[in-house]
This record gives C-alpha cells, structure tokens and sequence, in this order.
C-alpha cells in the first residue's frame, strides 16, 4: 500500500513537472500542410512580403504567411539546403548541396535566373545587405563562396578551416560569423576584406549548429550538440553565459522586440531563453514541439515561430554487420507548424 501511495506521488510530481516545463509565453497555433516527398533542411522568413521559404529536397516552398498556405515553389535545386533573400533587388539565393551551385531566383516570379558555382556541399548561406553580399557556406569544401548579389558573380573564396554551419551577419561591425561544427568554434570573417579576422571558442559548447544575432547588445548565440546554448560577447569574442537546450539542436533565432532566445531539437522540444541582462538569460519555456523539427525561423513582425515536421516510419532491419537505416518521412505529411504568443492564440 505504502508502495502504491509513493507510485502516485511521483506520478503526480513527474506530471506536473512536464506540465510546468511546457508552460510559458508561446503556444500552439495551427499547421500549415506543405505535403510532397523528401526531406527539408533550412527555412527563411521575408517579414516585408509575408513569406517563408522552407527548402525541401530538390525545390523551395514558398509560403504566404497572410494565408498560411502554399503559394509557389522555386524548382531544380537538387539537394537544396537554404535559401537567402536580398529584398531591395527582388532576389533569391539557393544552396544546391547536390550540384555545388546557387541558383539566382527572380521573387516576383520564383523563376531561376542563372546559377552560380560554389565549394562542394553548399550548406547555410546569408546575405550581408550594407555590401549585397550573399555568403554560401560550403560544409564540404570547408570555405565560404562570397557572390555580389545584383551581378551573381564570385568576388571571392574564403578558406575556413573547418565545417561550417549556420551564420549571421553583423553589418555595422562588418562582420559575418559562422559556426564551425568540427572545430568547436565561432569563425569571423571581415566582410571588407573577404578574410577571416578571429575564431573565437565555444567552450564549454561543442559541436556549434544554429547561430543567432542580438546586434543591439552585442551577442551571439551557438547552440551546441552538448545540449548548451553558448552565448557569446561579439566585441571580445569571450563566452559569457550558457543555457542549457534539449538535444539534436539546428536551428536558432533571436527576437529583438521580446528579448527572447530559442533553439529548435531534434528532441522534440525548443528552448526559449529571457535575455534580462546581456550577462543573464532565463530559461522561461521549454515548448514541446514534434520530434526532429530541429529547423525553425522567427517572423520579427508577428513573433510567431515555424517549425518543420512530418511523420516518419521505422526503417526496415538492418542487415548483419551494416549500420542501422533511418526512418523514412512518410510522404505528403510535411507541415510547419505555428507557434506564436499567448495572446496571438485569442480570437
């Protein structure tokens, strides 16, 4: 008896745990169906038209966020990883990871205008809007393509000595930063000179993925595979706090209105962090999303965070001696889904 009575009791406290950890600032909105076959990686949201660019397989799905639906794609961009939009020339710029070239796409027609040659494996890119520079980062070929986005041609090359992952753009420093995955830092590049300036730690962080930018204090966020959202200082290049994310993090995102941090896992979860001092962040939620929706984006205007997922089923048994296939997305099941702030919840 005493057995039972002590089974409900922590039963009871594990519940309200959980329920504890969920609760918190954002909640749940509505899916947004995107359906098809395949895979996705990076998602990108134009705040100025109200679209998302969500890269999937061999093409972008364009998504108008007024409608919450599907309104175009951007097609033959074999093994596309992301997509950067430079708004004041009406363009778009794709990673093509199987074919190591970015296609140059018109937005008003989402029509390819030519392609450009990078670095094997182009991954993350950003555009750097004070130079109109687009930077592909290639994950394979361990440098960074750097393209003038009204000519779409190569201005340079840049060596990184390392994998690259995500990165963000700090104009009025002049400066871009990139994760190195493999080296356990922050690599910064001198948008000037096309050449790196420092490479800055991450420790204690491993193994950085998703990055975000606070400009307005200087901060950078890594999340990190140790399960650690590493916060870095940008004017000394020192880590000067941490936050402790689930795990399997990609993506990162920075709300400069609400002071709000976050970190999409692979786990199953997405961390947000309260920026209350640039020296003290606070875990405020940990928001249960879906598993492997580890990429996400942040609309500045309307606060609202979009996630992939779909559904996945067991892979077949693996062979002796082989190692263990993946599971399989289950076609036409690709969604966003929407999460946004209590309030944006209300009729």
């Amino acid at each position: 008896m005493r057995f039972n009575s002590l089974l409900v009791v922590a039963c009871a406290f594990a519940l309200q745990n959980a329920t504890a950890a969920d609760e918190g600032p954002y909640k749940f909105l509505s899916e947004i169906p995107i359906g098809g076959e395949g895979g996705w990686d990076i998602l990108t949201i134009d705040s100025l038209t109200h679209r998302l660019y969500l890269s999937h397989a061999t093409k972008v799905v364009v998504v108008d966020l007024a409608k919450n639906a599907v309104v175009g794609e951007v097609t033959d961009t074999p093994g596309v990883h992301g997509f950067a939009v430079a708004p004041e020339l009406q363009r778009g710029f794709s990673s093509n990871g199987k074919e190591a070239k970015v296609s140059v796409v018109d937005l008003k027609t989402l029509s390819t205008i030519s392609k450009v040659d990078t670095g094997e494996g182009p991954d993350a890119l950003v555009y750097e809007p004070r130079r109109g520079e687009v930077y592909v980062f290639n994950h394979k070929g361990n440098s960074a393509t750097v393209i003038d986005a009204k000519s779409a041609n190569v201005v340079s090359t840049i060596a990184l000595g390392g994998s690259p992952e995500f990165a963000a753009a700090d104009s009025t420093a002049g400066r871009v930063y990139c994760n190195l995955e493999d080296k356990n830092e922050v690599v910064v590049i001198d948008t000037a000179k096309h050449e790196v300036a420092a490479r800055w730690p991450v420790a204690p962080g491993e193994e950085p993925s998703g990055i975000a930018f606070d400009a307005a204090h200087h901060r950078l966020f890594a999340g990190c595979h140790n399960k650690m959202l590493a916060i870095l200082d940008t004017e000394t290049g020192k880590v000067v706090a941490t936050v402790p994310i689930g795990s399997g993090v990609d993506g990162c995102a920075f709300d400069d209105v609400k002071q709000l941090a976050f970190a999409s896992c692979g786990d199953g979860t997405t961390t947000i962090a309260k920026e209350e001092t640039p020296q003290k962040f606070t875990v405020v939620q940990t928001l249960k999303t879906e598993p492997r929706a580890r990429t996400m984006a942040l609309d500045p205007q309307t606060h609202r965070i979009y996630l992939p997922s779909a559904q996945f089923q067991p892979p077949p048994p693996a062979s002796p001696g082989a190692s263990p296939a993946r599971p399989t997305i289950v076609p036409n099941t690709l969604k966003l889904l929407v999460y946004g702030l209590a309030e944006s919840a209300k009729p």
